[in-house]
């Protein structure tokens, strides 16, 4: 027999669409109804498993709720561009500080969860001054806002942690501490490079495809249709497209198949809320990236100009650690080791190591947490009071 709760939300479903899988448990069900006018045993518990599907599905594709920092931490400055958000627990030494990507989604993919946070593996592993960026979504204020305006940010930011740090920057927060670090060498002690795509103008990365591929009116009518902003969304479904086939319909049999395994539920959901909550970049910084960096490859070469002077990797002295993901497809191995070909540091202060993971994993995958991340920390130790 039917619980009441069940009969109940029996009553508030309406004609399900056979043509989308997500109607097919409740079709299945509505049928052996009409077929024998009884529900079987095995039929209610496939409804009570569509209704958990459909729960899970709802809490993370439709409500999206703002992903969350694992890690205790208070917010040290609030700037326009950005929060600086402090884990430290006292300590002694210089600041480490994390700068995650931007690139349409949150900061807090660097503080993922138990056991796969980068703040966490730092900490754990004797860093104990440990600071992150925390990156704000454009507003229609911002949509003019370009380059100079993030690395001004991240300037008081270092001023505000001593005025030396070491800087580690993920993704597409590489490119800017790497120019941050030839336009003030100085404040600057170490720099680690992170899946940070240096020279965009070698290896098979997909957003570098895109790039040199597509034309400039194909990115500016993104910007378009924003309003001056590049979406959060917009991106996300542009990361989707890469692998159509899980984003749109393998994600979501296996959530189906494991909807009573309490453990991948979590994992999905904690994935989830961090992969479809976006922000918005604005579209003239957006435009300037794609242009002057993987178009033209300006920074690489030398000739990228920000906050008024030209910016040469050859001014960053400071010790690197080069770190990549041996299954990369955003950022390829070479987009970051290539550095070395133009950094003033010298060769024996340069560190190049592979990570046993894809991009995102770098950062918090646990395995390059385990194994590469340690490492990373007995280098910075080696190289600052910490």
């Amino acid at each position: 027999m039917v619980k009441k709760t069940e009969e109940r939300k029996v009553k508030d479903i309406k004609n399900p669409n056979v043509e989308s899988p997500f109607s097919w448990p409740l079709t299945f069900f509505i049928d052996s109804i009409k077929e024998n006018g009884k529900v079987a045993e095995e039929n209610v518990e496939a409804y009570s498993d569509y209704i958990k599907f459909l729960e899970v599905f709802n809490k993370t594709q439709i409500e999206k709720p703002e992903p969350t920092w694992t890690t205790k931490n208070k917010v040290r400055m609030d700037l326009h561009t950005l929060k600086l958000r402090d884990f430290s627990q006292g300590g002694k030494g210089i600041y480490t500080f994390i700068v995650p990507p931007y690139a349409g989604h949150t900061s807090t993919i660097v503080d993922f969860n138990t056991k796969q946070s980068l703040v966490e593996a730092l900490m754990e592993n004797g860093i104990e001054k440990v600071c992150s960026i925390e990156w704000k979504s454009a507003t229609q204020e911002m949509k003019n806002y370009d380059i100079d305006n993030y690395l001004s940010e991240l300037d008081i930011c270092v001023d505000e942690l001593g005025g030396r740090v070491n800087l580690a920057g993920m993704c597409q927060g590489g490119w800017l501490i790497a120019m941050y670090a030839a336009r003030f060498p100085d404040k600057v002690n170490t720099l680690i490079l992170a899946g940070s795509p240096i020279d965009s103008d070698v290896g098979n990365g997909v957003i570098t495809e895109y790039a040199h591929k597509l034309p400039m009116e194909f990115f500016e009518g993104l910007v378009a249709a924003g309003g001056g902003l590049l979406k959060g969304n917009y991106m996300l479904e542009g990361f989707k497209s890469l692998n159509l086939n899980e984003q749109y319909f393998g994600k979501y049999m296996m959530l189906y198949q494991h909807i009573n395994d309490q453990a991948y539920i979590q994992r999905f959901e904690i994935f989830e809320r961090w992969y479809e909550y976006t922000i918005n970049l604005p579209g003239k910084w957006y435009l300037q990236v794609v242009k002057e960096l993987f178009k033209e490859n300006r920074f690489f070469e030398g000739e990228f100009v920000g906050l008024g002077k030209k910016l040469s990797l050859g001014d960053i002295k400071c010790p690197v650690y080069l770190l990549v993901g041996e299954r990369d497809e955003i950022t390829p191995k070479e987009q970051v080791f290539n550095a070395e070909m133009h950094l003033g540091t010298e060769k024996s202060d340069i560190v190049k190591d592979i990570a046993n993971g894809g991009h995102i994993g770098l950062f918090m995958g646990k395995k390059p947490l385990r194994e590469n991340w340690p490492k990373i920390t007995e280098w910075l130790k080696t190289h600052s009071a910490v």
